[in-house]
């Protein structure tokens, strides 16, 4: 295993006043360059593969009753490091993560008066570039605010990209990410992260951000200034208009990780690891107990479920079943949420948890709870915790908090390390986007913001398309709790929304939903009566929720992608696809040496007739086949492949 390589380089320059000031960093292929300009104004440009992807683009901020910050600054002193190491992630989806990057830090310091003092440090990696600017300890104890972060992000052309427009910051961010150009993003728009282009052919491009803490959450505007930019916009605090206060702090402080991911097809950045290495290490001592996996979920979703203690005992008996470790109890177990008097201490009257543990426990499943944001903000969470720890509760689900200003930011840190007090893991809906803080409290195991299964009883938005575009998009910034696992499968003419929920895609492209969409913490939605005997119920029984390796075979944005992951010597393959019917070639030169038996689940001409239909099969190949993936409109193809000798 490499070690760690510590490289500080203090200089100090000789100040020469009407020169720019220019560094230049590559990552440790030397395929990605940034150069750094000091000068009139801080700025950055990005290259991949020898061809800009960014022009030069500013660098500053806007605050309250102060000057703006990022003109005019002198270099104080540079530094510049390395680092080579691997680490093991608790959550994971590959069994190590290489953490190879090089970075530089400049101490600037304005030219005129107030003279404060502020640092831009970049770091880059094989797989991106990001950068974040500190604000070290200076005046006192005197409080700023920041009205605005204007970093920007100048494009070279007017590149085709796929994007959300959340309209405003009070946002549960579950909205599609459409296929536009970055010339199209209008001056009224507000679009969310991650936002991926495609800059060329054999060069694509996200951003986003990484390790938001004590900060506001980022957005994207368009930077009219400039033909083809973008700039960034912060999420005001509450009761604030969008040109009101952002960010309060004191020195010292610091902003989170402004993401460039770069990968020459779109599935390097579906494997990138770049936001979680941008985070601090766990600080949980024994994460041990932090152990996710698939849940079943009584959810209205389903049918007309109801909050009664036979029909918890139903699901709690749907997981023991499937082997699934957990089942999760959804609202109004305690009541009326978000009511006066809901009490997330008290079980509903007509439910008796003592009864309800005890059942599960019997049938080796441990209980999730739901709850109301503002239920939790009224009492006293710390002393729920201590009692959910002592029921043997293995965690809480959060929902509602639409926002991601920086006192909630704050609260869903406050929430989640004071879950980790009473080892329980922590699933937060209503969310935003994640920033890789899993790495540092694994207990977070995935969260919602996304526009997931459940639009299905009330729309027509979970469009195969949107299902093979989640992964180059919102999956890119962390796990996302899409609950996949509808098997009420339908063709595009017979779909309708309604009560029993349909999922519009064949049953091969549910069961591939479970190995492409990444959340160790994984839902499954359906009603035990429609899994039971059907078609994939033995996959959904096989399939984790955690990997030992991941790799993206192929993929087009919007239009079809193929992962392959790994449980041990297991191995997993997910295709879907979008609303055209497709062929696929698909080597398996992945796998190691041996012969290996493959079950997989894939359409059939039948399947246009009753997507409910999947043709299981059973086959032996080895590392030397291709194997041909045929699919239907919203269609795909699952496999798992056990070593035979």
């Amino acid at each position: 295993m490499p070690k760690k390589i510590n490289l500080t380089l203090l200089f100090f320059l000789v100040l020469t006043i009407g020169f720019a000031e220019n560094y230049s960093l590559r990552s440790p292929d030397n395929r990605i360059s940034v150069e750094i300009t000091i000068d009139k104004n801080i700025s950055y440009s990005v290259s991949f593969n020898g061809e800009r992807i960014l022009s030069p683009s500013e660098i500053s901020f806007v605050f309250k009753q102060a000057p703006p910050l990022g003109k005019e600054m002198d270099v104080l002193s540079v530094e510049k490091y390395s680092s080579d190491e691997y680490w093991k992630p608790v959550l994971k989806r590959f069994e190590t993560i290489r953490d190879n990057h090089r970075g530089i830090v400049l101490h600037l310091q304005e030219k005129k008066f107030p003279r404060r003092l502020t640092g831009i440090e970049f770091r880059i990696f094989n797989d991106g570039v990001a950068f974040r600017t500190s604000f070290p300890k200076q005046f006192g104890e005197r409080e700023f605010v920041i009205i605005d972060e204007l970093s920007q992000f100048n494009f070279t052309e007017n590149h085709k990209c796929w994007a959300v427009n959340y309209i405003n910051y009070t946002t549960s961010q579950e909205v599609e990410f459409f296929e536009r150009r970055i010339g199209d993003v209008a001056p009224d728009m507000l679009m969310g992260l991650p936002f991926t282009i495609q800059a060329n052919d054999n060069c694509y491009v996200a951003i986003t951000e990484a390790a938001l803490t004590d900060y506001a959450g980022m957005y994207l505007k368009s930077g009219r200034e400039e033909e083809f930019a973008l700039r960034t916009a912060l999420s005001p605090l509450k009761g604030q208009p969008e040109t009101g206060d952002k960010v309060i702090f004191k020195t010292p402080h610091q902003t989170p990780w402004r993401v460039i991911m770069v990968g020459e097809t779109p599935g390097n950045l579906v494997e990138s690891e770049i936001i979680q290495n941008l985070n601090e290490p766990c600080e949980i001592k024994d994460p041990s107990w932090i152990k996710p996996g698939i849940s079943a979920w009584d959810h209205w979703w389903s049918g007309e479920v109801k909050m009664e203690q036979p029909v918890i005992y139903e699901y709690i008996d749907l997981a023991s079943k499937m082997g699934w470790p957990y089942m999760l109890i959804d609202w109004q177990w305690y009541g009326m949420y978000n009511k006066e008097g809901a009490d997330i201490k008290t079980t509903a009257p007509q439910l008796n948890m003592h009864e309800i543990l005890e059942y599960a426990k019997s049938k080796n499943v441990k209980c999730w709870l739901w709850m109301y944001n503002t239920d939790v903000f009224r009492f006293d969470f710390e002393e729920a915790c201590a009692l959910y720890e002592k029921w043997g509760i293995a965690g809480i689900k959060i929902d509602f908090m639409d926002s991601d200003d920086q006192e909630m930011v704050n609260w869903y840190h406050k929430v989640v390390k004071t879950a980790a007090k009473y080892h329980l893991m922590v699933d937060f809906h209503g969310a935003y986007k994640p920033t890789g803080w899993r790495r540092t409290y694994p207990n977070l195991v995935t969260r919602e913001g996304v526009l997931g299964n459940e639009y299905n009883k009330w729309s027509l938005r979970v469009t195969p398309e949107h299902m093979c575009t989640l992964p180059f998009t919102r999956m890119l910034a962390g796990p996302m709790d899409f609950t996949p696992g509808g098997f009420l499968n339908r063709n595009p003419d017979k779909f309708m929304n309604g009560t029993p929920a349909n999922v519009l895609g064949t049953r091969s492209n549910t069961l591939a939903q479970f190995v492409v969409y990444d959340s160790p913490y994984l839902v499954a939605c359906d009603h035990p009566g429609n899994y039971y005997g059907q078609t994939g119920e033995e996959f959904l029984k096989k399939v984790k929720s955690m990997w030992d390796d991941t790799k993206v075979l192929n993929g087009e944005i919007g239009k079809y992608i193929t992962v392959v992951r790994r449980d041990g010597k297991r191995w997993f393959i997910g295709a879907m696809n979008n609303s055209h019917e497709r062929e696929l070639e698909v080597s398996l030169d992945f796998l190691p040496e041996g012969k290996y038996s493959m079950i997989s689940f894939s359409d059939s001409e039948k399947t246009k007739e009753n997507a409910e239909i999947a043709e299981k099969k059973k086959s032996t190949v080895d590392g030397s086949n291709t194997i041909k993936i045929k699919m239907i409109p919203g269609g795909g193809f699952a496999a798992w492949l056990d070593l035979v000798q």
